[in-house]
């Protein structure tokens, strides 16, 4: 019997080409997408989950309220926080601290890798269990001038020599001896790092870490949590929210509350408000779900719209079939399983675009995804979902064909009525109204991050280039920027403890003129820089003038940006003097106000920010003088660094590409929303088209009398597409409100955002308008060309 269906089935397949070639193409790009996107959730779920314990580990946050910027949550810690975990918490197994993973420099040889890696407590290893190929988690970081390596970083600095025991200059200072060996990390992993040396020997190694064991209110570290097995997260937080508060009197007036955040939900619960979770890469994650779905439910209406369009084509089967003793149930049991059959070749061609199209998704999102061919659970999985979407597909044409009367369709009755065509039409104006939806997020989307690229940055990226600064670099550079400047290919050369696209450190001012007792202290982005930094930058000192040449001169001396001496409600600024705990004790006077720069966030507010005159830095930033190729430029430049800092490979990054990483995740969003709404669409017109030619069929007799009585090509076209047309536009009444709803929520989240317009729903709709003409057009223009002689003797 079942065999017999099958075969009913393929010959239905052959016999209506066209029809068929619609049906599964547009099920195989729908159940694409719908695969495509379902393997990047499964692997975004799939992030630090391949850890053994990794429900028991955590990272410590701490929660900062001040009236005016209400409660902020930040990873970084002060180190004392780690010690009285450690110690005074039973139900806490493991603590461990650690740096902010940064490249350091490997030297074995003539070999030198520039790479990221970090310094972590002897407890790291035990608590995140990755896997160790040579030495033993509970030894290989106790000795301070040890490191560990992983398979690759091991296999470019040694080759296919053992490691162990071997040394490895770090930094061009010391030397540490290899103690292990670590599998390369998955690309699931959250952290991500090519070699790991003691915490330890970066206290031992330099003294302001040494300081920082005791000083609650240097807040510079990581901390990782592993807790004991079976102690609950929940009884422990009441515990140890107010660490910091016992500890420190300073702290108190910021109110600093300890929390843990589980590993597992380190990807995509990241972004916090209020001092708890509020979201993240999850809202994103949840939205292409919500895409996926419905592209393959437009799918699936296709299929539904295609199949109940010809029932008249088997109204007489389904009469011969009944006349001779079949029940409902076999002609159910039927079309499904032509559904089936035509959902699983659907899903066959679906496979191999999914996999033609891996490549292009992993390099547009930056994941490693790909099919599991060998997993068992993934073809249970995929054996469901066909069944599933076959089932949901072909349900409607199923009870519908097969709640023919047999007597009515074998005496050449039955007609197809306007109840029969409303379920269509309404299944047309629900996939529209997706597709449109769809449509408006890209438009929204995109116009969100260009009024963020148009904002003004407060300093010129032209020709600005970063470079990284070393120990070495640092103590001589003076010589370096003497020689740079000599070549004639830049125009200018500094340094500073951040780069101009981010702020590294933050700390408090305390007293100011002016200040009351209900004020805060201000939280301020600290930066360390030199003489010209603003005019390298391109920045505007709007009061004041800039640091001296000489360092001795300017060592009590601060310029504020406009932002700080708003918060703090300066008058004349210029020459006042305040209480900066970067000084303890040490009033600093105000010698300038520079213009308000984006060195954070370009969605958020300018933050409050303080330059000091600093002999130490993180980067070289350098504006490459006018005309000059930039290929050759650098390639001198990388000679004069190489010079003076030969242990370091020489890297570079141009500011207008570090500023354009910004927006990264929202030109992501923007691409993927796109290229699905543009699926969407396309799938939506291939039921449209042949629909149209349903119609176009069903009508030929209609056409060919409006023709002989005088009616022109163009009459007949706008007969045919008006039906179209007017559905498209309920589809965008619908959407239009629908999508406002859940783009003005999705504005909240960025302070600096656009205002939704009726512009972008008239262009929506329009767009959608236009494709519908286009897709119908043909088949419309072909039956009103037609002979209507022929139609006429034909019908």
């Amino acid at each position: 019997m079942i065999r017999n269906y099958i075969k009913i089935a393929w010959r239905n397949l052959v016999n209506n080409k066209v029809y068929s070639a619609l049906n599964i193409v547009g099920l195989a790009a729908g159940m694409a997408v719908a695969l495509l996107i379902a393997l990047w959730v499964a692997n975004e779920y799939s992030y630090d989950r391949f850890l053994p314990d990794s429900d028991r580990l955590y990272q410590a946050k701490i929660n900062f309220t001040s009236i005016h910027n209400g409660t902020h949550t930040q990873n970084a810690m002060s180190l004392p926080i780690a010690q009285v975990l450690k110690t005074q918490y039973p139900e806490i197994k493991y603590v461990a601290e650690s740096d902010w993973f940064q490249n350091h420099d490997l030297l074995v040889g003539d070999k030198k890798l520039y790479i990221n890696g970090g310094g972590v407590g002897s407890d790291f290893l035990k608590m995140f269990q990755y896997q160790l190929l040579k030495g033993s988690a509970a030894s290989v970081l106790l000795d301070p001038y040890s490191i560990v390596l992983t398979e690759s970083t091991a296999k470019a600095l040694f080759g296919n020599v053992d490691p162990i025991n071997k040394m490895i200059k770090i930094d061009n200072k010391d030397n540490l001896k290899v103690t292990g060996i670590l599998k390369d990390l998955p690309h699931n992993s959250s952290l991500q790092f090519g070699y790991l040396f003691p915490f330890e020997y970066r206290v031992q190694s330099q003294d302001w870490m040494k300081t920082a064991r005791t000083t609650w209110t240097n807040n510079s570290f990581q901390i990782f949590v592993m807790l004991q097995s079976g102690a609950s997260y929940a009884s422990l937080a009441p515990k140890i929210k107010d660490i910091v508060v016992k500890n420190s009197a300073k702290m108190r007036s910021v109110k600093p509350e300890i929390i843990l955040h589980p590993l597992n939900e380190w990807h995509l619960y990241s972004d916090f408000k209020n001092g708890k979770v509020s979201g993240g890469f999850i809202d994103y994650v949840r939205m292409f779900s919500i895409i996926g779905i419905l592209v393959l439910l437009i799918a699936c209406i296709n299929f539904m719209n295609l199949s109940t369009a010809r029932s008249e084509k088997r109204a007489r089967e389904v009469g011969v079939r009944k006349a001779i003793g079949s029940q409902r149930s076999d002609l159910i049991f039927q079309f499904l399983t032509e559904s089936i059959l035509i959902t699983f070749i659907a899903f066959i061609l679906s496979v191999i675009l999914v996999q033609l199209a891996l490549p292009s998704f992993n390099t547009l999102t930056g994941s490693v995804v790909s099919i599991p061919y060998g997993n068992p659970i993934f073809w249970i999985i995929m054996i469901s979902y066909v069944l599933f979407t076959g089932l949901v597909a072909g349900s409607r044409p199923a009870f519908y064909l097969s709640s023919f009367n047999p007597v009515t369709v074998l005496k050449g009755a039955f007609k197809v009525g306007k109840a029969a065509a409303l379920p269509r039409k309404i299944l047309v104006v629900v996939q529209f109204s997706c597709s449109v939806a769809l449509i408006i997020s890209t438009v929204i989307v995109y116009q969100q991050i260009q009024h963020a690229k148009n904002r003004p940055t407060g300093y010129s990226a032209d020709r600005l280039v970063m470079s990284d600064l070393s120990d070495d670099l640092n103590n001589r550079f003076d010589a370096l920027k003497n020689e740079l400047m000599q070549t004639g290919l830049i125009e200018n050369v500094v340094k500073a403890s951040s780069p101009i696209t981010d702020i590294y450190s933050h700390t408090t001012v305390e007293d100011w003129p002016g200040k009351t007792a209900g004020d805060e202290n201000v939280n301020i982005g600290t930066i360390f820089t030199a003489d010209q930094y603003f005019k390298t930058m391109g920045m505007q000192l709007v009061e004041g003038h800039d640091f001296s040449p000489k360092y001795e001169l300017d060592t009590t001396h601060v310029i504020l940006n406009e932002a700080a001496i708003s918060r703090m409600g300066l008058k004349d600024p210029v020459g006042k003097e305040i209480s900066w705990n970067e000084h303890p004790g040490i009033k600093v006077k105000i010698i300038g106000v520079v213009k308000d720069a984006l060195m954070d966030s370009p969605f958020t507010p300018v933050e409050p920010a303080i330059f000091a005159h600093g002999q130490w830095g993180t980067k070289a930033m350098y504006r490459l003088a006018a005309n000059v190729n930039t290929h050759d430029a650098i390639a001198k430049i990388e000679q004069i660094f190489n010079k003076y800092n030969p242990a370091y490979p020489f890297s570079y990054r141009f500011v207008d590409d570090e500023y354009n990483q910004k927006f990264d995740l929202e030109v992501l969003v923007g691409k993927l929303a796109g290229i699905f709404a543009g699926l969407a669409i396309f799938i939506s017109c291939l039921g449209l088209f042949g629909l149209a030619a349903y119609v176009a069929e069903q009508r030929t007799k209609e056409i060919g009398i409006r023709k002989v009585l005088g009616a022109s090509i163009a009459q007949v076209w706008i007969l045919l597409s008006t039906d179209f047309v007017l559905l498209v536009l309920i589809s965008c009444l619908i959407a239009s409100p629908i999508a406002y709803y859940f783009l003005h929520n999705w504005l909240q989240k960025y302070n600096y955002r656009i205002n939704i317009g009726p512009g972008v729903f008239l262009l929506s709709a329009g767009a959608a308008i236009i494709i519908t003409l286009l897709t119908i057009s043909f088949q419309a223009i072909k039956a009103a060309i037609a002979n209507p002689v022929k139609s006429l003797r034909s019908e």
